[in-house]
């Protein structure tokens, strides 16, 4: 079995952007945060923290983005674009092929 941190990522994402299990990843994070239950034992100095620290980090990221989403999709701008204030978004603005060249 190939198992890898971002594999572990996109599963998370794909699947807290399904409607139709949102909420059960929800509970079971919290639930995996409040149990005595860990990976690594929340005793231990430092190293019991980081898996709790990287699941907050993970669902934090990742509900903030889909309220984002949602204030976009409300407010009739396009939620794919994330370009920020200032910024000039290159969406729809095609490819630009730039050929490298050797400095002597």
């Amino acid at each position: 079995m190939n198992f890898s941190i971002q594999s572990l990522y996109t599963w998370y994402r794909s699947t807290i952007r399904n409607p139709k299990y949102r909420w059960w990843l929800i509970l079971g994070t919290a639930a995996y945060l409040f149990s005595p239950i860990d990976i690594a034992p929340d005793f231990l100095p430092i190293v019991g923290q980081i898996d709790d620290l990287a699941l907050v980090t993970l669902l934090v990221s990742e509900v903030s983005q889909l309220l984002i989403d949602r204030y976009k999709a409300r407010n009739g701008e396009n939620p794919t674009e994330t370009a920020s204030a200032g910024e000039t978004s290159t969406a729809g603005a095609g490819t630009i092929d730039v050929d490298a060249a050797t400095i002597k």
